[in-house]
């Protein structure tokens, strides 16, 4: 479960639909999609397969088309103001991927034959990507452009989105954050166990980057004692990409959990220095 390149030629569909997911926080297997929209390698994934598989968490794959362009941007970017991904075929109907987020004329999409996964391409980039020509049955010198997606609707209240922007799609495309893409849910899964998301009624709250602030010295302090040897270069990488992971979701620390917070990361940060360094027994 990550933000991953897929590893074949015919799993395009429910990458897609796990990336749309992943940008709602709700976070599934795409192999588990994979079965459940009973994708097939020689024949990939169609939108009523998609649409079947996005029903089982949940969520309603919707289907809108639009001939003129400009109308299909208005309406997609309409529901990207709400959040709400959209699914989109390009390339001829050949390929899936996922639009999460329209900023300053540009678009960032989530592309799962791109070895960074996260693109920022412009609008002429996308529409070019996103037209189908359609031969007109009734004049055969005229063809049709049709612009289909598929905004993916919670049928829930979400507690948690992504708000991902052009300079954190850029982070995120770099070749060290590699590896924050590949265990993403990783991340998130554990902050979400620790910290809260912020909301009009949140009172006394602060964010994990005001937290690593006040105690991160300390915590590689403590870790690094335990532990004997640690690299803090690395330590600090992983601490920086939880800051990354809570900002992109708006998760915040509650003051009457600032010390549980403490005692959570330092023991994730420990025992991500025993799976990276061993570690020797205790008390012997």
């Amino acid at each position: 479960m990550s933000i991953k390149p897929q590893p074949n030629l015919w799993q395009c569909g429910p990458y897609a639909l796990k990336h749309a997911m992943v940008t709602l926080g709700i976070f599934a297997d795409e192999n588990d999609i994979t079965k459940l929209a009973r994708t097939r390698s020689d024949h990939g994934t169609d939108e009523t397969q998609l649409a079947r598989a996005a029903r089982a968490y949940d969520c309603d794959m919707l289907m809108i088309r639009r001939h003129d362009p400009e109308e299909a941007r208005r309406q997609m970017v309409a529901y990207l103001k709400k959040g709400i991904p959209s699914l989109v075929c390009v390339h001829e109907w050949s390929h899936w991927v996922t639009v999460v987020k329209a900023e300053k004329g540009k678009f960032i999409i989530l592309d799962s034959r791109d070895k960074a996964v996260l693109q920022i391409v412009t609008w002429s980039q996308l529409k070019n990507m996103w037209v189908f020509y359609e031969e007109d049955e009734y004049d055969e010198e005229h063809w049709e452009t049709i612009y289909d997606f598929h905004p993916i609707v919670p049928r829930f209240r979400l507690q948690t989105k992504a708000k991902f922007s052009t300079a954190r799609a850029k982070f995120l495309r770099r070749p060290e954050n590699r590896e924050l893409s590949r265990f993403w849910d990783h991340y998130v899964e554990d902050l979400l166990t620790l910290c809260k998301r912020r909301t009009s009624l949140s009172r006394k709250v602060f964010s994990l980057g005001e937290f690593l602030r006040r105690h991160e010295g300390m915590i590689l302090d403590q870790v690094d004692f335990w532990h004997g040897a640690i690299e803090r270069r690395a330590a600090n990488k992983i601490l920086d990409n939880m800051h990354f992971v809570a900002d992109t979701y708006g998760l915040v620390i509650h003051e009457e959990d600032e010390k549980r917070v403490i005692a959570g990361i330092t023991a994730i940060l420990a025992l991500w220095a025993a799976g990276e360094y061993g570690a020797a027994g205790v008390y012997k």
